[in-house]
């Protein structure tokens, strides 16, 4: 039996060591895999690897630009928004003056014809002070003459006389009217 061992253990070989033809058979066919690879399809992966690269770069720069652009542009348009804003500001300020010029204008020409209507008023005050003292005047002077006439007993119906008698009358009540409001 002990030959029977030593003759199963030498058929018996290391299950983790192939044999000599199978290791050459994969290595000549890992060489031939590894060749076609590297002359087949590895300059294929390379050349959409480099391409991939390009247009990765090509992006990164056009975003670059893009980023830019959209910076110088975002710039105007600030710079525009703050020019709009002065020129509203001027606007408005131009607008106030102008607003306050033409409330000093009407306040003036308001004030203009105030004085016109006062003084209108104190002409036609003037001119119904005078109608009505020449109405007062002849009222009265037809009132005293024919009080004199009954007083005398004769009629003063001569005019000549009848107009001097009142206006002597008329300026002695205006001079007594004037000696009254000196001495107050």
């Amino acid at each position: 039996m002990s030959q029977l061992l030593i003759v199963a253990a030498e058929e018996m070989e290391n299950p983790l060591v192939p044999p000599i033809p199978e290791l050459v058979i994969g290595l000549i066919a890992f060489v031939i895999v590894f060749g076609f690879l590297a002359k087949k399809l590895l300059p294929n992966i390379n050349k959409v690897l480099e391409q991939r690269r390009e247009a990765i770069e090509g992006g990164i720069e056009k975003a670059e630009a893009a980023q830019t652009e959209a910076q110088s542009v975002l710039e105007q348009y600030k710079a525009q928004l703050a020019e709009a804003r002065h020129e509203a500001a001027r606007l408005r300020q131009e607008a106030q003056e102008q607003g306050a010029t033409l409330i000093a204008e009407m306040r003036a020409e308001g004030q203009r014809q105030r004085e016109e209507i006062i003084a209108a008023g104190h002409s036609q005050l003037a001119a119904d002070r005078k109608a009505a003292a020449s109405a007062l005047r002849q009222d009265v002077g037809q009132l005293a003459t024919e009080l004199a006439g009954k007083l005398v007993g004769e009629s003063l119906e001569d005019h000549a006389r009848q107009s001097r008698t009142i206006d002597r009358f008329l300026d002695g009540l205006d001079e007594s009217a004037a000696k009254a409001e000196a001495s107050r």
